[in-house]
């Protein structure tokens, strides 16, 4: 809770704005210290003007002066009491109008905190409406919240499992491709192997056609002259073939004649013999 302005503070304003030789009310007071509310200064000022003749009546037990000095100081403050007290009616009454305003402020702040109040309640009740019904749809959106977290979840998992399944297919791929491109390379090898294999069967071919053609040639040329030679050596096998059998002929006409003189030459040589078997005596037999 707010204390408000020193007492001292508004003394001294009020002291101040007295020796300006101007009367210390509550709005000259405000503006010297340049704060504080009315009702404050207010009560304060009526307390600074109590004291004032008390201070005022004090100041003429001062120390021993001139008569004339004492009697015109005397006059003064007689003086300053007067136009002190009657500051302070007008103090008074400027005091009660601003309290009689301040009890009319407080009243229509009174009566439009009753309206306020009233109002309050009927939004309290309202808010309190507002309030259950956000709560319901707290409720169902929490509700709601909670399944789309599960499906956010779900999704998540399966966001999870299709980003690992493109990994694991763009390594498969990855892989595809790189067997595709040595597949391609290996194809290219073989395609170039093949390509020289074929251009060296074909020019081996070649080759051998061309030598089979010479060889064909050549062959033809010998067929021929073997051809030739066989009709020579066949002619001289049927000459041979002819002497052969002449020759066996003769030979068998020399077999013949061999025999016959063979034969002529055993009788020939039978008959000596026959001949002196006769002339020798035969041995007599000698008995067992």
């Amino acid at each position: 809770m707010a204390v408000g302005v020193p007492e001292n503070e508004v003394f001294a304003a009020a002291d101040a704005v007295l020796a300006r030789g101007e009367r210390p009310t509550v709005q000259r007071v405000r503006l010297e210290l340049g704060r504080g509310s009315p009702a404050r200064v207010g009560g304060l000022l009526d307390q600074w003007w109590a004291r004032l003749a008390g201070r005022l009546s004090g100041e003429t037990r001062l120390p021993a002066l001139p008569a004339e000095v004492s009697q015109a100081f005397v006059a003064v403050w007689q003086q300053a009491i007067h136009l002190a007290q009657g500051v302070a009616e007008q103090v008074l009454t400027e005091q009660r109008q601003v309290l009689i305003e301040e009890r009319e402020r407080v009243a229509a702040v009174e009566d439009q905190a009753r309206q306020d109040a009233a109002l309050f309640r009927q939004q309290a009740a309202e808010a309190l409406a507002g309030r259950q019904a956000a709560e319901l749809r707290l409720a169902d959106l929490e509700m709601l919240l909670s399944q789309r977290q599960t499906q956010i979840e779900d999704l998540q998992q399966q966001r999870e499992s299709l980003l690992y399944e493109r990994r694991e297919a763009q390594q498969h791929n990855h892989s595809l491709q790189e067997d595709l491109q040595a597949l391609r390379l290996k194809a290219e090898q073989e395609r170039i192997a093949q390509e020289s294999y074929v251009r060296g069967v074909e020019d081996r071919a070649h080759r051998e056609v061309d030598r089979a053609r010479e060889e064909g040639k050549a062959m033809s040329t010998q067929l021929k002259e073997v051809g030739r030679h066989v009709e020579q050596l066949q002619r001289r096998l049927e000459s041979t073939q002819n002497e052969l059998s002449q020759s066996r002929q003769l030979a068998a006409a020399q077999q013949a004649r061999a025999e016959t003189l063979g034969q002529q030459l055993t009788q020939v040589r039978k008959a000596p013999s026959a001949k002196r078997t006769s002339t020798r005596k035969p041995k007599p037999k000698s008995n067992p």
